[in-house]
């Protein structure tokens, strides 16, 4: 997301003012496509045991030295680090975010955005909460892998989750559903946030269906499995750099 200083901080203003005052107010999410959405700002302080099975999945799944992409208030990387006793590097375009990040003990938190970080190879790089949105566009996908590429160890692992939006599409007698590839992929939205009175500039989002992750992993030379299902067209894939045998 743009960081101008027209575009105000919204996640770490929300999340600054819950962790220090309580304040609950949550952050609206607009979309010309969607009615209104709220975000519990709460829900980003999470516990463990508060988390969706496909999260807890992910973090259990974590090896070595990782970094948390979009981090948020933390929550993924505080139990990594407590909890599991992993390295962690947790990043995040949210000046006020990484603050609190910080302030509640992580060891390593940057304000950095994905693409610009250059330092560092991870064992897993972890991107939770609709990981894949960051791409923005389907036409990104390519400069998505290449990033990967450039901060994953040799061995190393992705884990990234993502909805497939198809099911917001009304399907024909057959079970078919017909979409209208004129107006672009389906899974690419435009958002944009409001808290108290301020709002966000808008910013392209992408929700990527498993095929499509999978085949653009193939062409940029990475395996893609899908290590867990959820109910709601929701799924969590591991990628992995292929070897030269593979």
């Amino acid at each position: 997301m743009n960081k101008s200083k027209n575009n105000p901080d919204i996640f770490g203003k929300a999340i600054t003012a819950f962790y220090e005052t309580g304040d609950e107010e949550e952050i609206v999410v607009h979309s010309p496509d969607f009615d209104d959405d709220a975000i519990p700002v709460p829900y980003l302080f999470r516990s463990y045991k508060e988390m969706p099975k496909l999260e807890q999945k992910a973090l259990q799944l974590c090896r070595g030295k990782v970094l948390d992409v979009g981090c948020g208030a933390g929550s993924h990387s505080l139990y990594l680090q407590e909890e599991q006793k992993l390295e962690v590097t947790a990043i995040d375009t949210s000046p006020g975010a990484i603050d609190i990040c910080r302030k509640r003990g992580i060891s390593d938190a940057r304000n950095i955005a994905f693409e610009e970080l250059s330092e560092g190879k991870f064992d897993t790089i972890l991107l939770l909460m609709n990981g894949t949105g960051i791409v923005g566009k389907m036409k990104f996908l390519d400069r998505f892998f290449k990033q990967l590429k450039n901060l994953l160890a040799e061995d190393g692992q992705v884990l990234i989750d993502s909805s497939d939006l198809i099911y917001l599409f009304d399907a024909d007698e057959d079970g078919g559903v017909w979409v209208d590839s004129s107006k672009g992929y389906y899974g690419e939205l435009v958002y944009s946030l409001s808290y108290k009175k301020e709002r966000s500039q808008s910013f392209d989002w992408l929700y990527l269906d498993f095929e499509s992750l999978s085949l653009a992993a193939t062409k940029n030379k990475f395996t893609c499995k899908k290590v867990f299902e959820g109910k709601h067209y929701n799924y969590l894939a591991k990628l992995s750099l292929k070897k030269y045998d593979e």
